[in-house]
């Protein structure tokens, strides 16, 4: 993961899409957006002690195979996304990818999640869950023998209409978001 901050140097809408004229929540009407392919990529780090990275690699924790589980809860995440953010759409998601690796340089995990579906809104928030729940099933598993876990979510890069593609940034408790223009197709 990169640790630089996004600087945004997009066009800011001046008006907030989830409320209405009175100010009160709403979800947004999406019926009139054409259906695209949309694409969204996020990221997590876990940070460890070494000695819970080896644990994990020899699949010696009491809880059992961390990786795979880690997969399979962000997969499971992804896909009730619509339930567990408010005001996001239930989407028909096409695919999702949950890839888990372990790295001796932070040391821990990096998670990298994919998610595709065609449709009329973004699967950014299907991709950052993912991505979050993933971490946090890492974090579950093996806090027991590490109570210095640390869990880090960035970077979501977007695909859709062909042309935008976002970056998000969440660390140290402030997020942002970038809007690059696309000559071409995203590096995914």
């Amino acid at each position: 993961m990169h640790s630089s901050h996004m600087h945004y140097t997009g066009r800011m809408s001046k008006k907030l899409t989830h409320t209405n004229d009175a100010g009160a929540i709403q979800m947004v009407d999406v019926a009139d957006k054409s259906e695209t392919d949309r694409v969204a990529v996020a990221e997590a780090q876990i940070q460890m002690t070494s000695e819970t990275l080896s644990l994990i690699r020899a699949n010696k924790l009491k809880k059992g195979d961390v990786l795979s589980t880690a997969r399979l809860a962000g997969i499971q995440a992804a896909k009730q996304t619509g339930l567990l953010i408010p005001l996001c759409h239930p989407l028909a998601l096409n695919a999702i990818d949950v890839d888990c690796v372990l790295d001796e340089t932070i040391p821990g995990v990096q998670v990298t999640t994919r998610v595709r579906c065609h449709g009329r809104t973004g699967v950014e928030m299907e991709a950052l869950t993912a991505a979050s729940v993933a971490a946090l099933t890492i974090y579950d598993m093996a806090k027991a023998v590490d109570k210095g876990i640390r869990i880090e979510v960035q970077n979501v890069h977007l695909h859709g209409h062909g042309v935008v593609v976002a970056a998000f940034d969440a660390t140290e408790g402030f997020a942002r978001v970038a809007q690059h223009a696309l000559h071409g197709h995203c590096a995914l």
